[in-house]
């Protein structure tokens, strides 16, 4: 292949990459401001510099610009949610810092009935599950129906509504909301505090 147009190709795919990337960012910052459905692929375009078609270019509906933040979003919280094996208070902590950021959005986009965000809600809740097991595995019960029951506990006691009611709806601190957490966890994990 010629070099030039290799390098030609390339280009374009970087400028491709950049521009998704660009309305990914413009539709997740609006998404966290306003309901789903308050949200058009207009305004999407408008904010991320774009045309409407070039968003349904890469895209092709408002279902596919959802999807596609989504994503972003999963791989920016798995990202912040590191925390060592068995590190309640890292992982509480590290836990709350995302629903800081992006709390109010998932809370709102978990209660809206619409068909095209229940698959990616139930996305979440599978890698949420994921994570409390990377985390609390080591911890968790031996037993099969103890060890669903505990995850399932953790899953509560870590959801984002457990963090919506602490600190939208009681009005706690940030500190206090993640030391709420942190004694759920612990009494949830066997050898933990009751």
């Amino acid at each position: 292949m010629n070099p030039t147009r290799a390098y030609s190709m390339t280009n374009r795919s970087a400028r491709a990459e950049t521009t998704r990337l660009r309305i990914i960012e413009a539709a997740m910052a609006l998404f966290l401001e306003h309901a789903y459905g308050d949200v058009t692929l207009t305004q999407i375009a408008e904010t991320a510099g774009v045309s409407h078609q070039t968003v349904l270019n890469h895209f092709e509906s408002k279902a596919g610009v959802v999807a596609g933040v989504a994503d972003h979003m999963s791989q920016q919280t798995m990202a912040a949610r590191a925390a060592a094996p068995g590190d309640v208070v890292g992982a509480v902590h590290a836990l709350v810092g995302e629903y800081e950021r992006i709390g109010d959005a998932n809370a709102r986009w978990a209660i809206e009935p619409l068909d095209e965000l229940a698959a990616l809600m139930e996305q979440a809740r599978a890698g949420h599950q994921r994570w409390l097991v990377e985390v609390f595995g080591d911890a968790l019960p031996e037993g099969r129906t103890a060890r669903r029951r505990a995850i399932n506990a953790l899953h509560a006691a870590t959801d984002v509504y457990t963090w919506k009611l602490l600190r939208r709806d009681l009005r706690l601190s940030r500190g206090e909301a993640e030391k709420t957490m942190i004694a759920l966890v612990e009494g949830i994990l066997p050898g933990g505090t009751p």
